[in-house]
C-alpha cells in the first residue's frame, strides 16, 4: 500500500490520478491532497478519499471548505503554509507533484527535502530550477519520475540503455488547435479558440502553452534536467496524431520510440505505480485504425515560442526563470483579453532581452529573477509596450 500526497488534486493530472487510485484501492491510500480555489471539487475528494490533511490556496475557499464539513476529521489548511504541510506530510511515500505554474516550485522542493519520491507533472519547478531540483533529489537519494506523456515516454525508453549511448532526444508535439492556421491569422484567435485543443483536454494554462508550442520549449529544459542531454541533442518535431509520445534515438541508429493513445492515465498510472504497471482499462493502441503516423518540423514562424525556450535553457542562470515568469503573465492576459495571442511570444522576447541572467543558480536568485520578470512583463502590457 504506498501512501500519497497529491499537489494539485483538482487539476487534470490530480483528478485523474485519484480516478487511478480509486480503482486501485488495495494499492494507494491517499494522505493529503493540495488545490488551488476549487472548493466544490476538493470537498467532493475529502468524502471519496478522506485525506488526513488537505489545503487550498485561496483563504476564502478554506472558509467555505470548513463551512460544509463541519464534523469533518480532515486537517485544512491554506495558502504556501498548506502546499508545504501536504508535500512534507510525514505518512506519504510519494507526492505527485501537479500544480499549475510557479507556486509549485517550494512545495515540490520541499517534498524531495522531507525524502519523498517525486512524481512531477509541474513542469516549472524543473524549468526554473532543475540543476537545484536535480541535486538536492541527489542529495537526499530521492527518485524523480517524470508524468508528463513525453517525458514518461523517454523514462521508458532509455530503460535498461546507457546515458552515453544517446543520440537524440525526439519530443513531439501534436501542434496544437492552430496548427494549419494561416500565420497572419494568429494574431486574432480568441481564447476560447486557442483552448480547443485536438487530442488533450487539460487545464487552460497548459492547454494556452499547447497552442503557441511554449509547452514544448519547457518540456525541453525539462528533459535536459530530468535526463542530462545537452540541449542540441533534444529534438522536437510535429506529430499531429499524439500516438508516439517521444523517441530515444542510440548512437548505434536504433531508434526506441513509446506509443499510446493520448490518455493521460498512462503516463500517470506508471509513474505512481513504478516500477509495476498497472492495468488502467484503456483502449488498445489500433494502428489499422489510425492508418498513418504523420511527422514534421517545428516552423519558427508559426511557433517562435521554441526557440524562445531554447535560448533561454542557452544562456542559462535565471533566463529559464524569466521565460517561465513572463509566459505566465502573457497566458493570463491573453486569456483575459488584455493579449493578443501573437503578443505572448513578443512579450516574453522583450522580458528576457532586459534581463541579464546571472549564473549562479541560488533559489534566492530564482526567485528574485522571477519575480522582477512577472513585474516588467506586466508593466510592458500596462504601457502598451508590445
Amino acid at each position: 500500500m504506498k501512501k500519497l500526497s497529491i499537489l494539485g488534486s483538482t487539476g487534470s493530472i490530480g483528478v485523474n490520478a485519484l480516478d487511478i487510485v480509486a480503482k486501485h484501492p488495495d494499492k494507494f491510500q491517499i494522505v493529503a491532497l493540495a488545490g488551488g480555489g476549487n472548493m466544490e471539487k476538493m470537498e467532493e475528494q475529502i468524502k471519496r478519499f478522506r485525506p488526513e490533511l488537505v489545503a487550498l490556496m485561496e483563504p476564502e475557499s478554506v472558509r467555505r471548505l470548513k463551512r460544509s464539513l463541519p464534523g469533518s476529521n480532515t486537517r485544512i489548511l491554506s495558502g504556501m503554509e498548506g502546499l508545504m504541510a501536504v508535500a512534507i506530510h510525514p505518512e506519504a511515500e510519494m507526492v505527485l507533484s501537479a500544480l499549475a505554474g510557479s507556486v509549485g516550485l517550494l512545495p515540490t522542493l520541499a517534498a524531495v527535502r522531507a525524502r519523498k519520491t517525486l512524481a512531477i507533472a509541474n513542469k516549472e519547478p524543473l524549468v526554473m530550477a532543475g540543476e537545484i531540483l536535480q541535486q538536492e533529489a541527489r542529495d537526499w537519494g530521492v527518485c524523480i519520475l517524470p508524468v508528463d506523456s513525453e517525458h514518461s515516454a523517454i523514462f521508458q525508453a532509455l530503460a535498461g540503455n546507457r546515458k552515453e549511448d544517446i543520440k537524440r532526444l525526439i519530443l513531439t508535439a501534436s501542434g496544437g488547435p492552430f496548427l494549419h492556421t494561416p500565420v497572419e491569422k494568429l494574431a486574432k484567435v480568441t481564447p476560447e479558440q486557442a483552448l480547443n485543443h485536438p487530442q488533450w483536454r487539460m487545464g487552460k494554462k497548459v492547454t494556452i502553452d499547447s497552442a503557441s508550442l511554449m509547452n514544448k520549449g519547457l518540456e525541453v529544459i525539462e528533459a535536459h534536467w530530468l535526463f542530462g542531454v545537452p540541449a542540441p541533442q533534444i529534438e522536437v518535431l510535429i506529430h499531429p496524431q499524439s500516438i508516439v509520445h517521444s523517441m530515444v534515438e542510440y548512437i548505434d541508429g536504433s531508434v526506441v520510440a513509446q506509443m499510446s493513445i493520448p490518455d493521460m492515465r498512462g503516463p500517470i498510472a506508471y509513474a505512481l505505480a513504478y516500477p509495476e504497471r498497472l492495468d488502467i482499462k484503456l483502449p488498445s493502441l489500433n494502428l489499422f485504425e489510425i492508418g498513418k503516423l504523420t511527422f514534421s518540423p517545428v516552423d519558427p514562424e508559426r511557433f517562435p515560442a521554441l526557440s524562445l525556450a531554447y535560448q533561454a535553457l542557452k544562456e542559462g542562470g535565471t533566463m529559464p526563470a524569466v521565460l517561465n515568469a513572463a509566459n505566465e503573465v502573457a497566458v493570463e492576459a491573453f486569456l483575459q483579453g488584455a493579449l493578443g495571442f501573437s503578443q505572448i511570444s513578443h512579450l516574453i522576447r522583450q522580458t528576457m532581452a532586459r534581463h541579464k541572467p546571472i549564473e549562479q543558480r541560488s533559489l534566492e536568485n530564482i526567485m528574485q529573477a522571477h519575480a522582477w520578470a512577472k513585474h516588467e512583463a506586466k508593466q510592458m502590457i500596462d504601457r502598451g509596450a508590445l
